[in-house]
């Protein structure tokens, strides 16, 4: 028998299935040692975990090759979504078939008479989400006396949620002789906590290594001006041009937001959030699964537990807001040993809040510029060369056609229209402001010298500007701030035009700048629309008057230094002082000669004073 641990039945499932072998996580809960025991799981998102609880609790569950009648359930798993819900119980169904198990799925936004009344007709298994479950139990429709196991599963994301409560009343609900089994892709205190609550001699299983980042995920960090984070994504879609990719945004609104510019752009792109029913989430996944869209735009929950096998391309349009979420989001891609892409969007601003986020997460990512337009158009060619140079069997009425069009056009018009034809089918790219790494060090940050100032010294003498008055914003030199995506901001957040911008000067940790008095109040206003509650957006950049001004002067373009190394005293070693050679390309340093100094002007020797007699 292939798997030497497992039930016969379990055995023949997994062989029908293809499988060849256990993960690692499988493995472990199915030793000797696990066996009866309450188990506290932690393991990688795609890692097998369903399939793993399903093999755990077989030992209290099968007897005799099959599953006994039971009036009330014997084993129940809890999960944080829908979708998560009805994977498990997809994958149950298979693995327990031949032990002619009977499975019931109580799950928000489905027709609750009619899981009350399977629940009636006595199920061995249900499979539910936490507010669901708690309904029926406090309905009576569930009972849960003559429970065996109970599996959280996601438990992290379920006390996220807010489902203490719930998870709560459902095991006090459960009888003290069952097996609790805890799964969960990492282990914070509130999850430690309910485990030694819940939990008898727990046995503590971990499959995730020192390296959290998942192994068959590619890391990107792509900065962007905070104007540009649609361009990108749209750039980032184009160039990967993955079978599936996933989109995450923070919130509904952004949700329907960009999925209805991707949409109009002519991606075919499908969204997930919760105001969406549950007939319309199944026919977004079914549409994934078809082929028929590619893109899908969700927030953080409705993508919980989504197992689509093309998905190979993650984005983080908005930042995750912690370390957990990041390795839950980019866990929809590289299952199952396949490789996969987690792009994470960087605004500028937040450099280093995603810096921190991936060194406590432990994960490797690779900093980068947003694709340009002609990184698209570069990478469309290779791929149109390659898909078009690949030998293919011909149909005799295509080389028909082809035959008649040689004769009607030269095989350059035929190649150009051919290529004319492609690139009509796939949306255009995007043109970003200039994010070259060009006056940029390794790292992303602007190099000495880059800074940049639109007055000059004595403040803007533009006209319209004589009466300003003074914004500040909370980002300045330590936080990358950089006029080429400041303007687009500033454009956005008050509705005015460059030329309605003034003088903007950009200090260590704030940037201010004026705007003309005759449009400061209307400016004022379309800033507070366009903040959040904490008066910002959502690259975290906030915007307030200053009555007062700069209490700084404007930064003043110093030129590039030598590199020659100094002595203490400013000389460069082996020459004149530090100020340079006088006989250098500087000429002499007198007022007559460039580089002169006025100041200084010399008398004819015989002018000179005399020298004071010593003491």
């Amino acid at each position: 028998m292939p798997f030497e641990n497992l039930s016969p039945v379990l055995s023949d499932a997994l062989v029908a299935r293809g499988y060849e072998a256990l993960t690692p996580v499988q493995t472990q809960v199915t030793e000797d040692e696990a066996k009866g025991r309450d188990l506290l799981v932690s393991a990688q998102t795609g890692s097998g975990k369903t399939v793993a609880f399903g093999l755990a609790m077989a030992d209290e569950l099968i007897e005799d090759g099959r599953l006994p009648f039971a009036t009330s359930p014997l084993a129940l798993i809890v999960a944080p979504t829908r979708e998560l819900a009805l994977q498990v119980s997809r994958e149950l169904s298979w693995l327990y078939a031949k032990a002619g198990a009977r499975i019931a799925t109580c799950v928000g936004g489905m027709d609750a008479s009619k899981e009350r009344r399977a629940l009636g007709q006595g199920v061995q298994i249900v499979v539910g989400t936490p507010g669901r479950l708690r309904d029926h139990l406090e309905r009576g429709a569930l009972d849960l006396t003559a429970l065996r196991v109970a599996v959280l599963d996601e438990a992290d994301e379920m006390l996220d949620m807010g489902f203490r409560d719930d998870l709560e009343e459902i095991l006090d609900g459960t009888p003290a002789t069952r097996r609790t089994l805890l799964f969960s892709a990492t282990l914070p205190k509130p999850i430690v906590q309910l485990a030694k609550r819940y939990q008898q001699d727990a046995l503590r299983i971990s499959t995730v290594g020192e390296d959290r980042g998942h192994g068959d995920i590619a890391y990107q960090a792509v900065t962007v001006a905070p104007a540009d984070i649609e361009g990108a994504v749209v750039n980032l879609l184009r160039l990967h041009d993955a079978e599936t990719a996933m989109l995450f945004c923070a919130t509904r609104d952004n949700v329907r937001r960009l999925h209805a510019s991707l949409v109009e752009r002519g991606f075919a792109a499908v969204a997930l959030s919760g105001e969406h029913s549950q007939n319309e989430r199944n026919a977004a996944l079914q549409a994934l699964r078809d082929r028929r869209a590619k893109v899908c735009v969700a927030t953080d929950v409705a993508a919980r537990g989504i197992d689509l096998p093309t998905l190979s391309l993650v984005i983080h349009v908005e930042i995750p807001r912690d370390a957990e979420a990041l390795q839950h989001r980019s866990g929809r891609t590289g299952r199952a040993g396949k490789k996969g892409t987690a792009v994470i969007i960087v605004p500028y601003p937040r450099r280093r809040r995603v810096d921190g986020m991936l060194r406590g997460a432990r994960i490797n990512a690779e900093w980068m510029d947003a694709p340009t337009a002609a990184d698209v158009r570069k990478r469309d060619q290779e791929r149109l060369m390659e898909k078009l140079l690949t030998p293919v069997e011909h149909e005799a009425e295509d080389i028909e056609l082809a035959q008649r069009l040689m004769a009607e056009r030269t095989p350059e018009d035929i190649a150009a229209s051919l290529v004319q034809a492609h690139r009509a089918l796939m949306p255009p790219p995007e043109d970003l402001l200039d994010n070259s790494p060009r006056g940029r060090d390794a790292a992303g940050r602007p190099e000495r010298g880059e800074r940049f100032e639109r007055p000059e010294r004595g403040g803007d003498r533009r006209e319209g500007f004589e009466d300003a008055v003074w914004f500040r914003l909370n980002i300045g030199r330590h936080q990358n701030a950089d006029p080429r995506w400041i303007l687009p901001l500033l454009c956005r957040r008050g509705h005015v035009s460059k030329n309605e911008i003034g003088a903007i000067r950009i200090g260590p940790k704030e940037t201010m700048f004026n705007i003309p008095r005759a449009i400061a109040d209307r400016f004022a206003e379309a800033v507070v629309r366009t903040a959040n509650q904490d008066g910002e957006d959502d690259s975290g950049v906030s915007i307030t008057p200053a009555p007062d001004g700069p209490t700084y002067p404007p930064r003043r373009d110093k030129g590039p230094r030598d590199n020659a190394p100094r002595n203490t005293l400013g000389r460069a070693p082996g020459g004149d002082r530090g100020f340079g050679d006088r006989s250098g390309p500087r000429g002499p340093r007198g007022p007559g000669g460039p580089g002169g100094n006025e100041r200084y002007k010399p008398k004819p020797y015989g002018q000179r004073s005399p020298r004071r007699p010593s003491k």
